[in-house]
């Protein structure tokens, strides 16, 4: 079989080892984990670590799914501001989930550090700018929480924004201390070859064919073998498939894009010149930030369409000569896209969909902080800690009505923003 890798910059760009590993045969094993991504991967190394015997199963090569095309940017928090949380999960789990994902980027950095993972950590901050005067007021309210609770945050002036950002087109913004960015395939090998080290072990290009109860064990047929495991996590998310089918009905997906330039050198080092990442108030979110090697990464919602000339970089080009008109005519040499598995509410789920089956999922793309926390809650609940060591309540599954009709309305919706601020 050829296993497939993420089709983006980081991929190509990473200096972490790949894993390559599809060893053949039956076996019997404590915890089955369905999903070499940040979460899948991050509950391995928790629970190998303990002790734990546990096989990770990855249908691709490590990162393929949403972990090895995301932006890189290691954010404190949801996208919802803390008291939107605590109102939607009650002030007691709420908070709780505020808590543990304000410092999800101390864990990441932390892992990074411990096992000397080649990911181009850079630990700046990221900044979360107001696209209008009105974004303004949002960041406001969530700069006044964040720190009312203690959190080195800062509400940033036009000014302010513009001296860090690099341009003058944007109202503010928020700095949050906290954060940082990272080459995201780097750092999900970097969690695999950790996990393997700990005693795990790693299968790369073996989908998961079949999932059955057989006696008291969960029974997954692969195309190398057959794996009994007690436990068995499906850590999935955006890229569940036919598995389990009742799993995809209950996210909407939804694709992001990414553009990224040649190494620009000194011609842009003005953008982002502190290494933060940035992303904006907009209801179409749009990204950017800077590689090691200098790249402009621009990203916004929906899907990459069409070639070197088509409508994506036309989009790209012309976010570029808005914010930067100073550049000049900008090529981009890399184009892709992955899927967000976005829930109705905006918040993230732990399902349990039978007995010692569960599955975390719904960043809203949010992967790398709450996916590497989700990731060590599960391994902690299953290693002795019990259900007060997850970040949220398991629950069942909850459908989203009319599923694929907002997917599709979602698609046409952001195609049609690259349309208009292609023009």
């Amino acid at each position: 079989m050829t296993v497939a890798a993420p089709p983006s910059l980081w991929n190509a760009s990473t200096k972490e080892p790949d894993i390559l590993d599809q060893p053949d045969g039956d076996t019997t094993t404590e915890l089955a984990i369905v999903g070499g991504g940040f979460t899948g991967l991050s509950a391995a190394l928790h629970a190998a670590e303990a002790g734990m015997a546990c096989h990770v199963l990855e249908a691709q090569a490590i990162g393929y799914g949403g972990s090895g095309r995301n932006v890189g940017l290691v954010n404190a928090g949801l996208w919802l501001p803390p008291q939107v949380c605590r109102a939607k999960l009650g002030d007691t789990i709420g908070s709780r989930l505020v808590h543990l994902l304000g410092n999800a980027p101390d864990m990441v950095f932390d892992l990074i550090q411990r096992h000397q993972m080649q990911c181009e950590a850079t630990r700046a901050g990221t900044i979360h700018a107001a696209r209008t005067s009105g974004g303004m007021t949002d960041l406001r309210a969530r700069a006044d929480e964040w720190q009312r609770l203690g959190a080195p945050v800062q509400l940033l002036s036009r000014d302010e924004a513009a001296e860090r950002i690099g341009t003058q087109a944007l109202h503010g913004g928020l700095y949050d201390a906290r954060a940082g960015t990272i080459n995201p395939v780097g750092y999900v090998r970097g969690l695999a070859r950790a996990a393997r080290s700990a005693g795990a072990v790693i299968r790369t290009g073996t989908p998961v064919q079949n999932l059955r109860r057989d006696g008291g064990l969960w029974r997954l047929q692969t195309s190398t073998g057959t794996l009994h495991a007690r436990h068995v996590l499906l850590c999935t998310n955006g890229y569940s498939d036919g598995l389990w089918p009742e799993l995809q009905r209950c996210f909407t997906p939804i694709h992001y894009f990414q553009l990224t330039t040649a190494p620009m050198g000194s011609q842009a080092a003005h953008i982002l010149p502190n290494g933060e990442g940035m992303w904006d108030t907009g209801t179409i979110m749009f990204s950017l930030r800077r590689d090691v090697e200098g790249r402009i990464c621009v990203g916004s919602m929906g899907s990459v369409i069409g070639g070197a000339e088509g409508l994506s970089h036309r989009w790209a080009t012309r976010q570029i000569r808005r914010l930067f008109p100073e550049l000049g005519k900008v090529r981009f040499e890399t184009a892709w896209h992955g899927r967000i598995a976005m829930t109705p509410d905006h918040l993230p789920r732990i399902y349990q969909l039978a007995e010692n089956l569960y599955a975390p999922i719904g960043y809203n793309g949010r992967g790398i902080g709450p996916g590497t926390v989700f990731g060590a809650g599960l391994a902690a609940a299953l290693t002795g800690g019990g259900p007060d060591a997850l970040p949220v309540p398991p629950t069942s599954l909850q459908k989203v009505p009319l599923r694929k009709l907002k997917q599709a309305a979602l698609e046409v919706a952001f195609t049609a923003n690259q349309l208009f601020r292609s023009l």
